[in-house]
């Protein structure tokens, strides 16, 4: 399954009186192979992560406590994502801006992403980002 814009994905859940449990398998729910798995936390009242793009990565993040924001952008159109549930993620494709923010108290984000951490896949000034996701429109890349 190939997917090329953000999206909501619901991710299996086992309900049980002891607990529950939710799964994250690459190539069934998340739409990639698995090559990076990070997770951010201890964000500081109104502080922000992200702010920059991909080229190739793909990712996958999911609230695992608590609450945050993430706002994606493909250099035409903005959108909101409030991610507070453990068993949904917000799939993130290739070339597009992310933001998070509103982080709630002792909030974890998990990312699972398709590519190990290559400096050079970053885009991280918004400028030079408009212009690449222009050229990838025009080109159909």
């Amino acid at each position: 399954m190939i997917m090329d814009e953000a999206q909501i994905i619901e991710l299996p859940k086992f309900l049980d009186r002891r607990g529950n449990l939710s799964v994250i398998e690459e190539l069934d729910a998340v739409p990639f192979a698995i090559a990076r798995t990070y997770w951010i936390y201890d964000v500081p009242g109104g502080e922000k992560r992200g702010g920059h793009a991909y080229r190739r990565n793909r990712e996958l993040i999911v609230a695992l406590s608590g609450s945050f924001v993430v706002t994606v952008d493909d250099g035409v159109s903005r959108s909101t994502f409030h991610l507070n549930r453990s068993y949904y993620g917000l799939y993130v494709p290739a070339g597009v801006w992310r933001q998070l923010s509103d982080f709630s108290t002792n909030s974890v984000a998990l990312v699972v992403a398709s590519e190990p951490y290559d400096r050079a896949d970053y885009i991280e000034n918004y400028k030079q980002f408009i212009a690449y996701a222009r050229e990838k429109r025009r080109t159909g890349a």
